[in-house]
Parts: structure tokens; sequence; C-alpha cells
């Protein structure tokens, strides 16, 4: 991963994991909804801060991906916050269609575990 423009002062306070990334959390910004969660570096997160756009590091091609370059499905950033151990950045976004790499609107509809005395149990979305 190359140099960062991200301000030092915000660089230093990334609690980042042994491959030098953060959990980006993708929320919708009107309705709250929990969208995706991606990867970013400090170059990530300043190229989200300086164009508006979520840029991400893609942990299986090597490579920083825009959301919504190849898909259509764009991210529009509203805020970005980092939570207060530094070690997960939050963005909320507008989302154009689709968040989810399989088509579906937020990466976390296709299986919900419900609790079931005490344990989880997979279950169909909407249920």
């Amino acid at each position: 991963m190359p140099a960062t423009s991200l301000d030092p002062a915000i660089a230093a306070r990334l609690k980042r994991n042994a491959d030098g990334l953060v959990p980006a959390i993708a929320q919708q910004y009107d309705t709250g909804e929990v969208l995706m969660l991606g990867w970013m570096d400090a170059e990530a997160l300043h190229r989200t801060l300086t164009t508006g756009r979520c840029t991400y590091w893609s942990r299986s091609r090597s490579e920083y991906w825009v959301k919504g370059d190849t898909s259509g499905h764009v991210q529009h950033v509203k805020s970005v916050a980092l939570d207060c151990d530094g070690d997960t950045v939050l963005v909320k976004v507008d989302q154009e269609g689709a968040a989810c790499h399989t088509g579906d609107r937020t990466c976390f509809d296709a299986d919900v575990l419900l609790p079931s005395s005490g344990t989880a149990a997979s279950a169909p979305a909407g249920q």
C-alpha cells in the first residue's frame, strides 16, 4: 500500500489490523440502514474524504476500488466518523442501487440469524 496524503493527526489515530487496515461500515445516511463493511487504509480514507466517493482496499485483489466504478452502485459520502477507539470508520452515504456485490440492497439481507433459546439459527431474510 502506498504512502498517504491523509492528515497525519488522523492517520495517527487509526488503530490498524496486522494488514494495516481498519473496518469501514457503510450506512445509509437518512435511514440508518447498515449497508456493508469494507476495509480502508489511510490512503483509502484520504480518498474517501477528498473525493466524496467511498474508496476501499480490496484484500482479494490488493488494490483500491471506488464503490460503483464498475457496478454503477455509487456511494456518495455524507459524513465520516472514527469510533472512540480509532479502530473502525463509519461512513454515512447516499447509496445508489445495491450495496452488496450479490445485488442485494445490503450485505446483511440474505442470512438473518435469529436468537432461539440462547442459540442463533439461520432464517430466510424478512422473517
